[in-house]
């Protein structure tokens, strides 16, 4: 399960790059911790990391699932896919929230995949 295992790593990845903009945006914008409100431009960041953090569950989960019960590459597949979509929520999070839906609905349908993928497999087994 390689593939899966470098999917896993990439949306840790992804993970720890939202944490740094966050850790970014709190020095920028002059905001000292344990604060949690700032200005618009620290509020998205820290949105998009806690966001992120809030989602990995429904990645790492079924991701390990689907690999078990599908295959490697039906997985890994998912959860680049969800990788992909939450670059894409970051980076229009960060320009402008109201953008954000297109890399939302993509990492969603990534979960949901790797959901559907996880059950197809345990039924076909």
């Amino acid at each position: 399960m390689h593939l899966t295992a470098w999917a896993t790593l990439a949306a840790i990845l992804v993970y720890a790059w939202t944490g740094y903009n966050a850790g970014k945006a709190r020095v920028t914008y002059q905001v000292k911790a344990p604060s949690m409100d700032g200005p618009p431009g620290f509020q998205c960041c820290q949105r998009v990391q806690a966001n992120t953090l809030e989602q990995l569950p429904l990645l790492l989960a079924p991701l390990w699932m689907c690999a078990s019960f599908l295959g490697d590459a039906w997985a890994a597949g998912g959860g680049l896919l969800w990788c992909v979509g939450r670059i894409w929520y970051a980076l229009a999070y960060y320009k402008d929230p109201a953008t954000r839906t297109g890399g939302y609905m993509t990492s969603s349908l990534a979960c949901m995949y790797l959901m559907v993928g996880s059950a197809a497999g345990l039924l076909i087994r």
